[in-house]
C-alpha cells in the first residue's frame, strides 16, 4: 500500500442537469485525479469520463515508472496526460457530433519512502491545492484567459470575478494543440493534505473559505470531502462539483 488515501465526491450541483465531472481515487498506486468536462459542449461528461479512464488504466505502470530512475517524471507524466487526450480525440472519430469536445484534468501521484514526494499534472483550471500547519496553499495555476489577464496586469483579481470571458480556458484535453500539461513536484509531509477539485467547488468558495473548512474540522479526509461539497452546493450549487481529499494514514 502507498499509505495515502483519497475520498473522493462529485455532485452535479442545483442548477445543472448532467454531472461532467469525473474522479479517480487509486489508493494502493498512489494515484488520484479530477476532471472537469467542458461546459456548454455537446459530450464533456464523455471527455471527462474517458480521461479518468486512462489514468485508472495506466495508474499501475505510472507508479512503477514513477518510482524508478530510468524515466524523468515530467516525461512519464507528459506521456499520459497525453495518452488521455489521445483517448479523447478517438471517442469522436467515429462520432462526429463529439467533436470539440473537452476536458479539464488535474493529477495526483504519490511516491512514498525514503522522501514522499508528489507530482502534479493539469490541464486547464481544475485545481490542486496543499494544507500544511493550518495555511492553504495553491499548488496550481489555471489555464484560462483570465490568468493570462491578471498576469498582464489587465485586470484585478475583484474585476476578474465578474468578467464575461472568466470561464474560458487556453488548454483542454481533446482540443488540439492546447493538451500540454504544467507539472510540478514537491516534498510532501505526513501531516499534509492534498485537495483536487473541479471550479464548481473555487467558483462557490473563496481559497480562505477553503481553508477554514479544512482547519476547523476534525482532518478525516471523508468528513472533508463532505463538508467542502455541502458547502459549495449550500453557496448556490451553481456547476457540478467535484473534491478529492488526500492524506496520510497511520500504519
Amino acid at each position: 500500500m502507498n499509505g495515502w488515501i483519497g475520498i473522493g465526491r462529485s455532485e452535479v450541483g442545483r442548477v445543472r442537469t448532467v454531472n461532467q465531472d469525473a474522479f479517480a481515487v487509486i489508493d494502493p498506486y498512489g494515484v488520484w485525479a479530477v476532471a472537469d468536462g467542458m461546459g456548454g459542449h455537446i459530450g464533456g461528461d464523455i471527455a471527462a469520463q474517458t480521461a479518468i479512464q486512462t489514468v485508472e488504466s495506466q495508474a499501475a505502470s505510472l507508479s512503477e515508472a514513477l518510482r524508478g530512475s530510468h524515466t524523468p517524471p515530467t516525461e512519464v507524466l507528459t506521456e499520459l496526460i497525453g495518452r488521455a487526450h489521445e483517448a479523447i480525440l478517438d471517442r469522436t472519430r467515429p462520432q462526429p457530433k463529439l467533436k470539440g469536445m473537452g476536458t479539464t484534468i488535474v493529477l495526483l501521484a504519490i511516491v512514498p519512502a525514503p522522501d514522499p514526494v508528489a507530482h502534479l499534472a493539469h490541464v486547464g483550471d481544475s485545481r490542486a491545492y496543499r494544507l500544511r500547519s493550518g495555511s492553504l496553499t495553491p499548488l496550481t495555476k489555471d489555464h484560462s484567459l483570465i490568468e493570462k489577464y491578471l498576469a498582464r496586469g489587465i485586470l484585478t483579481p475583484l474585476t476578474a470575478k465578474t468578467h464575461p470571458e472568466r470561464h474560458v480556458l487556453t488548454r483542454a484535453l481533446g482540443i488540439p494543440a492546447s493538451a500540454t500539461p504544467t507539472i510540478t513536484a514537491f516534498p510532501i509531509q505526513e501531516d499534509d493534505l492534498v485537495l483536487l477539485c473541479s471550479d464548481g467547488l473555487t467558483k462557490m468558495l473563496e481559497d480562505d473559505h477553503i481553508q477554514r473548512i479544512l482547519v476547523q474540522n476534525e482532518p478525516d479526509p471523508t468528513h472533508l470531502c463532505n463538508r467542502l461539497v455541502t458547502a459549495a452546493l449550500d453557496r448556490g450549487g451553481e456547476d457540478n462539483v467535484t473534491v478529492v481529499v488526500v492524506a496520510h494514514r497511520p500504519s
